[in-house]
């Protein structure tokens, strides 16, 4: 039997320790969120959440402790995230030119910032727009992510430093055309 820091038990077997069932009610909301932020549509978010829980039914017996359990609940998430944007066709990816053009009547409203915001942060390539979600939405730091993509630290670190430069850049962009 294996126990996590706490002395939790995170096997699941007949024998009393966690259930499936317990396992997804206590990290269904990390999944569902890290999911959501980065597709932006609770239908498909939801449905790749179930994709994970379904995962984690099959390689549940390999898992050590529960924060082994939470590290591949995120990388497994990070990954299917990645690959349901490849495979959508008509995707929400959006030209980082084009929103230059784009004409914003109200600077009133922090929504349309907001808005603003997330356009922009849909245009970023996939594994940027990953990166950010796992370091501000899941606060994350540089160490971590690196472990959940398979990429070196200081990679990851140069990423989110060009993504938040980039996003900079533009919103700065479209507040001068805004006014």
């Amino acid at each position: 039997m294996r126990r996590d820091g706490n002395d939790r038990k995170v096997d699941l077997k007949d024998d009393g320790l966690l259930s499936l069932e317990e396992l997804i009610k206590e990290h269904q909301s990390m999944v569902y969120s890290l999911a959501f932020h980065f597709l932006h549509d609770t239908g498909e978010a939801e449905e790749l959440a179930q994709e994970v829980f379904l995962k984690l039914s099959r390689y549940a017996s390999q898992f050590q402790s529960s924060r082994h359990l939470v590290f591949w609940l995120r990388k497994v998430t990070s990954n299917l995230c990645i690959d349901w944007i490849r495979r959508r066709k008509s995707g929400h990816q959006v030209d980082l030119e084009d929103l230059a053009k784009i004409e914003l009547s109200d600077r009133e409203d922090d929504f349309l910032q907001s808005r603003r915001l997330q356009r922009l942060f849909a245009a970023l390539p996939e594994r940027q727009r990953l990166m950010i979600t796992l370091r501000f939405q899941e606060d994350l730091e540089p160490k971590e992510i690196a472990e959940i993509l398979g990429m070196p630290v200081n990679t990851v670190k140069s990423q989110l430093q060009r993504a938040i430069a980039l996003l900079r850049d533009k919103f700065q962009v479209l507040e001068k055309t805004a006014v």
